[in-house]
């Protein structure tokens, strides 16, 4: 405090002597130049110094040390990406000035000189303006150029994927709740570059604030995943502010997209699956893979499994694989809470997934001895 205040009393003095100065200097130009016989020209000087001395000390501060305290303050204030981007701006704006300046400056004088002032007062302001404004938009388009070439790079150097590297996959909303993609894309099965749209992120939002407590659980881990996401440095994962016009639905705006940038959907939701081949828009359904990916039995293998429920029907037993596949054993509600060895008899496929008929005992007929 004690500082600020020297420094605004010094500069208060520096306006009276500058100021002082002037007057001195103005009023001996204007007796001079308008010939005013009535005041002698020492008078008019010392009236002049007085008047804008005065002046001097009382606004010289106004002018000089609180507008640059208040600049700085902004510029505190402000990050260095965004003072970085409105350099850029102004630098574009004063080039766009310069060159508009080549034509106006064979016009007649003074409208050329007029003409290019405010062309570079206009320009350097709209660069600025603009850059900052759009500056979000700016880093997305910088990141996502960013990943592209990374994701590139890296392609030469693989192959035997499905789909290019170089291409984009939208991420539904469904996929980021069920939170599966994170573990999916780690283990690098899912090479090409996530974009989530920010319709996606907002409907995300939504869930996350909704009243309703196990929806609103459903959003918020799905943001968690989603921070997951974007911490892994091996996985490209865009925030884009890509939308659709005239079109209100998340599903509906996430096929348009697709069809819009040939890129696949990933999702977990079976109508907009359904929807999407359709239109022609391929889908990738981790549902659909997690089942592709169990393990394949045959009728007569043997299986280690722990009965942990009765069945629907009488004297069944249910227990579950490690991959979640149920397995069915037939008079198995005598071995509940028990480990046991069981036959598989027959595998069944259904919409929900894999089922397996089993009975108790190996295959060479040896039961195993309840206990």
């Amino acid at each position: 405090m004690k500082n600020q205040k020297g420094t605004v009393l010094i500069a208060r003095f520096s306006g009276l002597i500058l100021f002082s100065l002037l007057g001195i200097y103005l009023g001996k130009f204007v007796v001079e130049s308008f010939g005013i016989q009535e005041i002698e020209l020492r008078y008019a000087m010392i009236i002049g110094g007085v008047v804008l001395g005065a002046i001097g000390f009382l606004l010289f501060p106004y002018i000089t040390i609180f507008p640059i305290q208040a600049i700085r303050k902004n510029l505190e204030d402000t990050p260095g990406q965004t003072l970085l981007i409105a350099m850029v701006g102004l630098i574009i704006g004063l080039v766009i000035a310069a060159l508009i300046s080549i034509p106006i400056g064979v016009l007649p004088a003074p409208l050329n000189s007029i003409l290019i002032v405010f062309s570079l007062v206009l320009f350097a302001y709209l660069g600025v303006t603009i850059s900052v404004s759009k500056q979000e938009e700016i880093r997305d388009l910088f990141s996502f150029t960013r990943r592209e070439k990374k994701a590139g790079s890296s392609s030469k150097k693989t192959s035997g994927i499905g789909w290019n590297k170089e291409c984009s996959i939208l991420v539904d909303t469904s996929v980021i709740i069920d939170g599966r993609v994170a573990d999916i894309a780690k283990t690098g099965f899912l090479p090409a570059t996530l974009i989530i749209p920010h319709f996606v992120l907002n409907e995300l939002q939504y869930i996350a604030d909704s009243a309703e407590s196990l929806r609103r659980q459903r959003g918020r881990r799905g943001m968690e995943v989603l921070s997951d996401l974007q911490k892994n440095k091996n996985i490209n994962v865009v925030l884009s502010d890509m939308d659709v016009e005239n079109v209100r639905e998340v599903d509906e705006k996430l096929v348009v997209l697709a069809r819009q940038m040939k890129a696949p959907i990933l999702t977990n939701d079976y109508n907009l699956n359904r929807v999407a081949e359709l239109q022609g828009v391929q889908v990738l359904n981790i549902n659909e893979l997690a089942n592709a990916v169990k393990s394949i039995l045959l009728p007569g293998e043997v299986l280690s499994i722990k009965v942990i429920q009765e069945g629907k029907e009488q004297d069944q037993g249910v227990a579950y694989l490690d991959d979640g596949t149920m397995v069915v054993v037939e008079n198995g509600r005598d071995y509940l809470d028990k480990e046991i060895l069981v036959t598989v008899t027959k595998v069944l496929q259904t919409a929900a997934g894999r089922m397996i008929f089993s009975k108790p005992g190996s295959s060479n007929g040896n039961d195993s001895d309840k206990e």
